[in-house]
This record gives C-alpha cells, sequence and structure tokens, in this order.
C-alpha cells in the first residue's frame, strides 16, 4: 500500500486506470507502457481502459500486467482503442463511469489524449473528485505546459518524408505544390515540416499570410530561376484550405498547381526515437506524479524537465509558434 498526499489529506493510492481518448497518435503505446510497467513498480494495480471514455461508462476495464503491454512500444495506434463519448458530457453518463470505477476500487485515473480528453478528465474530477493525471497525446503539438506532445515527432517526420517525394515530382515538371498537413487550429506540424523540407511559403491559422503575400514570394523565387515551389498549409489556415489557396493563386500565377492532402497518414505508423522515449518518461512521471498528489494534472516537459501543470491552465493558455523560429522559417524561403 503506498501513501500519497492530496492537500492536508493523506490518501491511500492502490489501483489506478489508464485510458486513451480523442484522436489517436503515434506514441500512444509506449505512454500505456510506461504508465502500466511504472505502477507496477511501485506496488500499484494496474487496469485499461477500452475506448476511452465511453469504456468507463459500459465497464470496459480490465487488469493489466507487465505482458499486457510487451511488445507494444514500436506500435502506432493504441492497443486501448480510442472513442469520443457523447454520453460522457452528460452527467447521467459520468455517474455511470464513477459507479464503474468505484466498483472496481480505482483511486485514480490517468488519461492520455489531447484538449477535449482533460476537458473530461478536469470536469469529472470536479465532480467526483477521481485524482486524474493527463498525459498530452496528440500530433498538434498545441497543449501548454509541455514543449512537445506525444506523437507530434511521428507527425512531423512523416509529413517530411512525404513533402521530399512531392519536390521529386515539382522539379521534375516545373510545378507548385500545394501540402496540406494536420493541425487542425495549430500550424506547428507545417511550420516543423516546412523548415524541414525546405518549402517556399508557409500558412498557418496563427499567422495571417494574404494571397498577395504568398504570390509575391513564389514570384520571387520563379525570378531566381527556382523550378518548382513548395508551399505547406495548415489544415485550420483562415485562408482556407490548400484547394482553395491553390485555385486563388492559380487564378494569378503561371504555374501548373497541384494540391495534396496527406491526412490521417500523419497519424499512423512507427513512433520515432523521440516520441517513444517521450512517452516512456511521461507515463513514468504520471504515476509518480500521483504518488506525490499531483491531481487534476498534465504531465509535460520543459527544457528536459518533468513539469506538472494544472489541466485547467494547460488548456486556457495559448500554444504560440515560437516568433524566433518563425523568423526562420522566412529567412530560409528566400
Amino acid at each position: 500500500m503506498t501513501m500519497i498526499k492530496e492537500g492536508k489529506k493523506i490518501t491511500n493510492l492502490k489501483r489506478i486506470a489508464v485510458f486513451t481518448s480523442g484522436g489517436d497518435a503515434p506514441g500512444m503505446n509506449a505512454a500505456i507502457r510506461g504508465t502500466v510497467r511504472a505502477a507496477l513498480y511501485y506496488g500499484l494495480e494496474v487496469y485499461g481502459v477500452k475506448r476511452g471514455y465511453d469504456g468507463l461508462i459500459n465497464g470496459k476495464i480490465k487488469p493489466m500486467n507487465s505482458r499486457s503491454v510487451s511488445n507494444i512500444i514500436h506500435r502506432g495506434g493504441t492497443i486501448l482503442k480510442s472513442a469520443r463519448s457523447s454520453e460522457f458530457r452528460t452527467k447521467e453518463g459520468r455517474k455511470k463511469a464513477y459507479n464503474n470505477i468505484k466498483k472496481l476500487g480505482i483511486d485514480a485515473l490517468v488519461a492520455i489524449g489531447g484538449d477535449g480528453t482533460f476537458t473530461g478528465a478536469s470536469l469529472f474530477y470536479e465532480e467526483y473528485g477521481i485524482p486524474t493525471m493527463g498525459i498530452p497525446g496528440t500530433i498538434d503539438n498545441d497543449l501548454a505546459g509541455t514543449d512537445f506532445t506525444i506523437g507530434y515527432d511521428t507527425a512531423t517526420n512523416t509529413a517530411v518524408e512525404a513533402i521530399d517525394k512531392i519536390r521529386d515530382t515539382a522539379s521534375s515538371h516545373n510545378r507548385l505544390f500545394f501540402i496540406e498537413v494536420m493541425g487542425r487550429d495549430s500550424g506547428f506540424i507545417a511550420v516543423r515540416s516546412a523548415i524541414a523540407a525546405g518549402a517556399e511559403a508557409i500558412i498557418v491559422p496563427e499567422k495571417y499570410t494574404g494571397v498577395d503575400d504568398l504570390i509575391e514570394r513564389l514570384e520571387f523565387g520563379q525570378k531566381n530561376k527556382k523550378t518548382s515551389s513548395l508551399v505547406v498549409v495548415a489544415e485550420g489556415s483562415v485562408e482556407g484550405g490548400a484547394f482553395e489557396l491553390a485555385q486563388q493563386v492559380k487564378k494569378r500565377f503561371d504555374y501548373e498547381t497541384k494540391v495534396t492532402i496527406l491526412g490521417h497518414i500523419q497519424r499512423g505508423g512507427t513512433p520515432t526515437v523521440a516520441d517513444r522515449v517521450l512517452a516512456g518518461r511521461m507515463g513514468v512521471a504520471a504515476v509518480q506524479g500521483l504518488l506525490a498528489g499531483k491531481i487534476d494534472s498534465m504531465v509535460g516537459i520543459i527544457h528536459n524537465q518533468i513539469t506538472y501543470t494544472p489541466i485547467a491552465e494547460a488548456l486556457k493558455m495559448d500554444r504560440e509558434i515560437n516568433e524566433s523560429v518563425w523568423e526562420t522559417a522566412k529567412i530560409l524561403a528566400t
């Protein structure tokens, strides 16, 4: 039996449950593995919840041991599956989840996911007081309280690999390619992949780039005898998606224009070394945080050091693109 301190109250922590929720991200399995093995190392019982909040509501909760997480560190996706639960948004749904947790004697939760996952976890804590630790698993890298989220590095590498191949075709045919990457309201994948792949322009939600400015940049490249151009577009950009931008530019610019939507290939695949190590560290730190009395918090890594941020703060703060990184992207694209 392990003792943790929760404010002035001493609580017995014996059983925890881990689940993944929302969009999957490469490295989630490594985070599950880290959480399970850390819990066992500290003498805790650990349960796995299938299909996120839906599994909590419908009792899809099973014991896990060290062998449950063997040979998963290299696999994309999540062995616990993931889902978005509309029922959990209701008080009745959350009550069902609470009853199932208490029936099994589960004392704390580890939630792996993004902002939607953490919003649900924080609300659940407010209503029922179940200690919860969040692990940021999202390719968007859009959560404050950590330098990187699990899946972001793999998604960016996948995007760069695809963009490199597209450049071969663009150069061979003197074409202008618009390449749309994922990121919803976040341009982190777009900026990082554009720098790494040598794109001529980047369109992201955080920075407004009008069509006139884009055409001016492309014309500058053409005058400097560039045989092809690549424009990386974040899917949530205010200027429109890749197709809309390509249509506007095609009317005014003398280039054969093509569009590639990378889509969900960025979510799949074998996680990179960086994501595996990040996920493992966060899984261990999540358990250690619960044992230390950190509740309703998100584990993060800032400047290579473990941190804990209240979930409310992580959700409230806007994650902004670093200005020096943005300036670097502009300079390298000239």
